[in-house]
């Protein structure tokens, strides 16, 4: 079912915390509300859920309004970052108590529980209670709590943030295949990026209340609108240098470096900002078209690459991966060479994409 947010608006007195947010999620794709901390990701979901008033705007499941419907009413079902388990009841109960409290009948709740009890391969600790769980089997109740009432839309508040770094990796998969076997529209909120880039169709990149940007994990990692969306996307993070526009090229100092296609109606004569992620630059010997001087004042190893820091000037610097047995030390004097492909370029002022 497509869910659909018409110039969706949230206000706490004079405190505005979402503006005329308009998006559109289609039917059974995994759309992520991407953002930092008090972005608005999270009212935006409860909102969806009915846990939240709209202070303007609409909301719609398929073609109907659902503003004014009761959460028990919109056939969805949330997980929530802090699990929400009854500690109570057994894992049995825990995962059939909403299917009870709609009164259905035991021997389909019986069902319903072990059938997904199975998919998240928890039919052994069916008997015990939350807390005899791990936090990664606790997730799996709460996911499965979730799963047994066939919802049309799976809503997930930071599902993973409580567990430890490997656990993570491995929910990231077992939710996407989750959402596959569901078939519903799972909209899904966090402000992990990796996260948001390995498990989604769609991401809404959320700054301030705003949508900065609303397209697939590859649109916005390769293409991003603005300033926030490149430097927010990406790790190591992008690295942005200030000069201006002209002539198809871009001046820093004394250097020139050849750019991609821009918009030429805005871009004449304008004070920019480049940006470039560290694994599209190359460590070079000696200079090179469009190369910048430097030198090495960090080498971090990241395994099967280094991040290499390159002062540029006394209050520029670029970070740069390369292999790991790349032989680089640190006070050596090296050139940064651009990839002019790899170059993304904003303006200034407005700090909207210049590409065409």
């Amino acid at each position: 079912m497509d869910v659909k947010l018409q110039r969706i608006n949230k206000s706490f007195g004079s405190v505005s915390i979402l503006k005329d947010v308009d998006l559109v999620f289609p039917s059974h794709k995994f759309v992520t509300l991407l953002g930092p901390s008090g972005c608005g990701k999270t009212t935006l979901l409860r909102m969806i859920a009915g846990l939240e008033e709209i202070s303007a705007g609409s909301i719609l499941f398929g073609d109907r309004e659902i503003n004014k419907l009761a959460p028990r009413d919109r056939n969805i079902a949330m997980v929530f970052q802090s699990y929400a388990l009854y500690p109570q009841m057994t894992v049995r109960r825990n995962l059939g108590y909403g299917l009870s409290v709609r009164k259905t009948p035991g021997s389909e709740i019986a069902s319903a529980v072990e059938r997904v009890a199975r998919i998240l391969e928890i039919d052994h600790l069916l008997d015990r209670k939350p807390a005899q769980l791990s936090g990664g089997q606790r997730q799996r109740v709460a996911l499965g709590r979730a799963m047994v009432r066939k919802p049309d839309i799976f809503l997930m508040d930071e599902p993973l943030s409580n567990l430890d770094a490997k656990l993570r990796v491995t929910m990231r998969g077992e939710l996407r295949r989750f959402h596959l076997d569901l078939n519903a529209t799972t909209v899904y909120v966090t402000h992990d990026q990796l996260e948001a880039m390995t498990m989604s169709d769609l991401i809404a990149v959320m700054h301030k209340g705003v949508v900065q940007q609303f397209g697939t994990p590859e649109d916005v990692y390769k293409r991003p609108a603005n300033l926030f969306v490149a430097g927010f996307i990406g790790s190591p993070p992008m690295n942005f240098l200030e000069g201006d526009v002209e002539g198809g090229r871009f001046k820093i100092g004394e250097a020139a470096l050849p750019l991609p296609s821009l918009d030429s109606a805005k871009a004449t004569g304008s004070a920019a900002v480049i940006g470039v992620r560290p694994q599209d630059l190359s460590l070079l010997t000696s200079a090179g078209p469009g190369s910048l001087a430097g030198r090495v004042s960090l080498v971090e190893l990241l395994g099967s690459e280094k991040l290499v820091e390159v002062h540029i000037s006394d209050r520029k610097r670029i970070s740069v991966q390369v292999r790991a047995d790349s032989q680089v030390g640190l006070g050596e004097n090296v050139h940064v060479g651009f990839d002019a492909q790899s170059v993304h370029v904003f303006d200034k002022q407005t700090e909207q994409s210049l590409l065409a």
